[in-house]
Formats: C-alpha cells, sequence, structure tokens
C-alpha cells in the first residue's frame, strides 16, 4: 500500500465518509506525489488552479494539508510543502434559499422518486448523500422521526411533517427515494435532482433546498440550537449565517421605512 492508501485507511477508521474518501482521493490524484513533492512543485501545483471557485481551492488545500499532518504525526514525512500557501480569501455570502413558488414548481416538474428525494430536502434539510442513503427503517412514523446517519459517522433526529409523510408514503420498505428500488450514489443523486430543479426553470441546487429548510425553521423559531442539531451542524456557528437572512427585524425595519 502507498502512504496515500495508508491515510485514506486511516480516515476510514476515524469514520470519515465514502464521499469524502472520494474527494480527497480524487484531489490527491491532482497532486505531485506526495512524498517527494517540494515546496516548488506544490506552488506550481497550487498556480494551475487558480481559475478554479475559492471554495474549490479551500477544499484542495484543506485536503492536501490534512495529508500532510498526517503524514508529520507518523513519521511519514518530516516537513509540509505546502507551508508558503495562503488559503484564498472568500467574502461573507448569504444563502440564497428556494422560495416558496420556486419549491412548488420543482415539486410539480419532478418524478416520483425525485419528488420524495426534493422534500426530504426542503422538508427535513437532508443532505443529497443522507436523502439518497435514507431506508424506511429508520422512519418512524408513529413518533413522526427520521433517524439519519450524517457527517462523521454521528446519528440525529428529524421531525416528519405531515406534509412531509405524505409526499414519501407508501411505506414501500428499503430505500425511500427510490420507493423500495436500488438507492443512488449521492452524487447521481445530487445531478439528478439539479437537473429535475433546472427542467423546472429554477436557479438552484439541491442545497438551496436545505438552505431554505434552515432559514424558514430559524425565522418560525428563533432557536439556533436546535435549528442546528436538525441540520447536523457540528457548531451552531455554521447554522448562524441563515439567522442574518431569516431576521424578523429587517422586517421591521423596512416597513418602518416605508411609513
Amino acid at each position: 500500500m502507498s502512504a496515500l492508501d495508508d491515510w485514506l485507511a486511516y480516515l476510514e477508521t476515524r469514520n470519515r465518509s465514502a464521499n469524502t474518501i472520494r474527494s480527497y482521493r480524487s484531489t490527491m490524484a491532482t497532486f505531485p506525489d506526495p512524498l517527494t513533492a517540494t515546496v516548488g512543485d506544490a506552488e506550481a501545483w497550487w498556480s494551475e488552479r487558480q481559475h478554479l471557485s475559492v471554495a474549490a481551492r479551500r477544499r484542495m488545500l484543506t485536503t492536501v494539508r490534512s495529508f500532510y499532518r498526517w503524514a508529520q504525526r507518523f513519521d511519514v514525512r518530516t516537513d509540509d510543502p505546502t507551508r508558503r500557501l495562503d488559503p484564498p480569501t472568500q467574502g461573507r455570502r448569504l444563502p440564497r434559499p428556494v422560495g416558496r413558488a420556486d419549491l412548488l414548481a420543482i415539486l410539480a416538474a419532478a418524478s416520483p422518486d425525485m419528488r420524495r428525494a426534493i422534500a426530504l430536502g426542503a422538508y427535513a434539510g437532508l443532505r443529497v448523500s443522507e436523502a439518497a442513503e435514507l431506508d424506511w427503517a429508520d422512519v418512524d412514523i408513529e413518533a413522526r422521526r427520521i433517524f439519519v446517519r450524517g457527517k462523521g459517522d454521528k446519528d440525529r433526529a428529524v421531525g416528519l411533517s405531515a406534509l412531509l409523510l405524505d409526499e414519501i408514503l407508501p411505506n414501500t420498505g428499503g430505500n425511500v427515494v427510490m420507493a423500495g428500488g436500488k438507492p443512488h450514489t449521492p452524487d447521481s443523486l445530487q445531478r439528478a435532482a439539479n437537473r429535475t430543479i433546472a427542467a423546472a426553470g429554477v436557479h438552484a441546487t439541491f442545497h438551496k433546498l436545505r438552505s431554505r429548510f434552515a432559514t424558514v425553521t430559524l425565522a418560525a423559531t428563533g432557536n439556533l440550537l436546535a435549528v442546528s442539531r436538525a441540520l447536523g451542524h457540528a457548531s451552531p456557528t455554521t447554522t448562524a449565517i441563515y439567522a442574518a437572512t431569516a431576521d424578523s427585524d429587517l422586517d421591521v425595519i423596512a416597513e418602518a421605512a416605508a411609513r
């Protein structure tokens, strides 16, 4: 096994998701030989990626540095050739969730399986990987709860509204989105859902459905901690960005200015 394989195997023992590990492997495939790469090699690799988005470059640099932290800890390599690379800065952007009219248009245009997936994103805040893997064994209709295996192999409970239950019924057993059929991979569900959204004439992605869930639930409850738990965020700080969009004081200010 190579050092890269050893690192990825270590990440599996740390309960990193299969999607994360695939993403890390893909990123490292673009990097020079990690055991022999020099500072110059790392800088050349970095300069070749300036055309990518800030978010993509940040993810790639985080991945490579994660490898070198592991390599130094386990005496695979003593230095980090990326030490001179500066992470790209990213301005603060407020989330732009899908509006109600757009959500209804998406649902109307969706096939039955995509409608179930869209509903899980919009009405339960599930990540696309969570929606893809959801099984009826994890849905408690009586208690109105969905039990989700999220990032880091962590379980959480999400409330199951009557509206969402109507969208995903009948209980076929097996995979929820595919009505008991062969599940989508997260990547294939992401592509299929995004095609459905585009076909409805809406400029958005599956993640915008999750943003909608965060925004409307924060606006309705004002309970940052509870919404953070429902979303499976590691910290309420991650959830807090949605509070700006859901801030009801903005409506009060707008009405006052219109007088």
